[in-house]
């Protein structure tokens, strides 16, 4: 089908629907309507109605305040789409062997903009984070497989993509505090092809991180382990739990290429 034939198929109102859907990313949690009609540049009255006929199917809700944040239906099609993801469902195994192996949590990732959006988790009991699961979304430059992702981005990919504001404020007691850090930070990790998160996200918290190759020889996600520091040190990670990672993560490239 050709871009003509496309255009001839496009329905305005539910790409403008899709478009209001998807300005609720991983910090943005909720929104009134003026700020949806400023943010698309959709009139006012078609930002109501668009809202009202999301809230009436139950992709939106309402919020005491009166602004608006996803759904149950929303977060039961993510839910779906990342379940039924070719790279989920190649990864599950291997992603299993290194759990099992390693006895740690295991993650499997994917970059969003200057975010990393968890598609896979598997979770040792005692391990202490932050409220994380599939789905959600965390600052790339605080987290192993964030950076390893970031790494190998082209220069201006990386400029566009993350800020100063890509470096919040309330991450651990190691994260950079500047892009300045935070590059040379990224220039190591390509030279390495791996990176490490030393309580970066958050205190008590570890992670080395591996990435995930498709079929065009770029990295199409990251896999990491994530450990205890009280457990675990530093140097624990560039041992036995690298070298599993990186089997694990030539594994999954390998099921991509040949999917």
């Amino acid at each position: 089908m050709t871009s003509s034939d496309r255009s001839r198929y496009h329905i305005a109102a539910l790409a403008k629907g899709l478009q209001v859907l998807s300005l609720f990313d991983g910090p943005t949690l909720s929104l009134r309507t003026s700020d949806i009609a400023a943010m698309t540049g959709i009139p006012m009255p078609t930002a109501f109605r668009i809202v009202s006929t999301l809230e009436d199917l139950g992709y939106l809700e309402r919020r005491h305040d009166g602004s608006v944040q996803p759904g149950v239906k929303v977060l039961t099609l993510g839910s779906a789409a990342m379940r039924g993801s070719s790279l989920v469902q190649l990864s599950d195994r291997p992603l299993r062997l290194l759990a099992e192996a390693t006895g740690e949590t295991v993650n499997l990732g994917i970059l969003i903009e200057d975010r990393v959006l968890y598609l896979a988790r598997l979770r040792n009991a005692d391990l202490v984070t932050a409220n994380v699961h599939v789905g959600s979304t965390l600052p790339a430059p605080y987290t192993s497989m964030g950076k390893v992702l970031l790494a190998y981005l082209p220069q201006d990919d990386l400029d566009r993509r993350v800020t100063d504001a890509s470096l919040p404020s309330g991450a651990g007691p190691n994260a950079v505090t500047n892009m300045s850090a935070l590059r040379a930070q990224l220039e190591q990790i390509r030279r390495d092809g791996y990176a490490v998160q030393d309580e970066e996200l958050a205190q008590g918290l570890r992670s080395v991180s591996v990435p995930v190759f498709g079929a065009d020889d770029a990295p199409a996600a990251a896999v990491n382990v994530a450990v205890s520091a009280m457990r675990r040190t530093n140097a624990d990670l560039h041992g036995e739990i690298l070298t599993r990672l990186r089997e694990t993560a030539d594994d999954i490239s390998t099921r991509l290429r040949t999917h």
